[in-house]
Parts: C-alpha cells; sequence; structure tokens
C-alpha cells in the first residue's frame, strides 16, 4: 500500500486502512482470494455501513496491487455493498447553544463555538496558535487533511470568546493549552452532563447543516468546510428537507 500511502494520508487514516486489511488478511490468503471467498467475507459484517468500509479498502489495495504488480484482481466486478442513505446526526442550534451555556470555563466556550462556526477537524482546532488568527478578515490559518495550508471562517460568537479567553491566557504554543486528548476528554464530559451528543465531528456536520439551513449552497459549503468532494457534503446534510428549502423558495414568476 506505499503508493496509496504516499498520497499524503492523515495518520488516522492510515490507522484505518492498517485495522482492516489486517483483519482481511487474517481470514483470507489475499493471494488466492476469489471474488465469492470475499463476498463471504463481507457477509459476516451486519452493519451494511461496516460491509461498505470494507469492501472499499479491500478495493482499494486490489487495484494498487493490479497496478504495482499487475496480478489478478478478483474484486474488478464486484459490486460496492448496498448501503442506505443514513441521516447522520448533527445538533441543533439551540443544542449547540445549550453546551456552550453549560461550561463556565472560556476557554470551552471558546473551542464549541469554533468547532461549530468554522467546521474545524480535531486536529486543525488543536494547533491554532495566535498568530495563525486574522480577526480583521475573520479567517483562521490551518493545516488541513493531507497536512495542506488552508483558510476557515472565524465566526463573531468565536471571536468574541477567543478574545476574551487571549485577554486571560497567554499560551506557549497552540491557544488552548490542551492536546487532542485532552480536548475530546473535555467534550466527553460535557456530553456526559447534558446528555448531548458532543464530539468534533458532530459539531463539523452541525456547521455543514445550519449553514444548509440558512440558505447556503452546498457549494460554498464545500469550500467553506474545506471538503475535497461535494458528495461528503451532500452526504453530511441529509437532513436537510424539502420544507427546509421551501424557506427560501421564491416564485420564478413573481
Amino acid at each position: 500500500m506505499q503508493s496509496r500511502l504516499a498520497a499524503d494520508l492523515s495518520p488516522k487514516t492510515i490507522r484505518f486502512y492498517n485495522s482492516i486489511l489486517t483483519r482481511f488478511f487474517s481470514d483470507v490468503d489475499a493471494d488466492k482470494a476469489t471474488e465469492s471467498i470475499i463476498e463471504k467475507f463481507l457477509l459476516q459484517f451486519n452493519n451494511p455501513g461496516n460491509r461498505a468500509r470494507y469492501y472499499q479498502v479491500i478495493k482499494t489495495f486490489y487495484l494498487w496491487r493490479e497496478r504495482s504488480f499487475n496480478l489478478p484482481n478478483p474484486i474488478i466486478n464486484m459490486q460496492a455493498p448496498r448501503v442506505g442513505k443514513l441521516i447522520l446526526p448533527s445538533l441543533t442550534q439551540d443544542q449547540v447553544m445549550q453546551l456552550i451555556n453549560s461550561t463556565e470555563c472560556l476557554r470551552d466556550k471558546a473551542i464549541i463555538a469554533l468547532l461549530t462556526e468554522s467546521g474545524l477537524r480535531l486536529s486543525e482546532l488543536t494547533n491554532i496558535k495566535v498568530n495563525d488568527i486574522n480577526w480583521e478578515n475573520s479567517t483562521i490559518q490551518i493545516i488541513g487533511k493531507g497536512k495542506k495550508e488552508a483558510l476557515a471562517p472565524l465566526g463573531n460568537l468565536s471571536s468574541l470568546y477567543l478574545k476574551q479567553w487571549l485577554s486571560k491566557y497567554r499560551p506557549d504554543g497552540n491557544i488552548w493549552g490542551l492536546n487532542q486528548w485532552g480536548i475530546t476528554s473535555m467534550l466527553r464530559r460535557l456530553e456526559a452532563k447534558t446528555g448531548i451528543t458532543c464530539n468534533p465531528h458532530t459539531f463539523r456536520r452541525t456547521f455543514a447543516v445550519l449553514l444548509r439551513k440558512a440558505g447556503i449552497d452546498t457549494m460554498t459549503i464545500k469550500e467553506l468546510g474545506r471538503w475535497e468532494s461535494l458528495e461528503m457534503v451532500q452526504r453530511y446534510t441529509r437532513s436537510f428537507s424539502f420544507q427546509d428549502s421551501m424557506k427560501f423558495y421564491k416564485s420564478p414568476l413573481s
């Protein structure tokens, strides 16, 4: 998988590929596998989403093997497992405000507001330094997926809490004084306290859904959230309904 791993994949993605392929190789002889053997392996997973994830990684492995060593590809004609169009969970604006109001710490309020208003990934959020923030242009310079430099939007509430937090805290490194585990632990404690799902990726979906409900088109959301494909934004905003769309409808002939 060296060619795949060389494509600036994140450590998390590499671990994901390794865990799936380790399981696959422990059950199946990759050199002797046939389409029926691979299909039987996939059917052991009752969750369609799990089957689809395993299928995608196995397919990538055999494509790499075929292109690198000109070996047969037993999965080339296999159809991808069907997965229902799940509505992925996100938070309402009221739930986000409840989380913010449930903590007395300015740092934690700023983290929640920033995750929601900027759509930051956990690694992006963790590594923010004072000089990365452009208060005048309301943007934050971040190192995004694949170690690419990018800009993220800075919302009004995030800006308010950040200024209050930084007036009290002089950071030596990132602006939080926490690593990724520290931020995750804080969010878990808040989830236990409020009963509201509280993890970085739920906030990223919430960012997309709240913007869509505000009438922002999916292409603009893709650029603001630094997604590589429009498909991911569409998956995240699947809860956006026809009735939501009607709020922005204008009769073409009126």
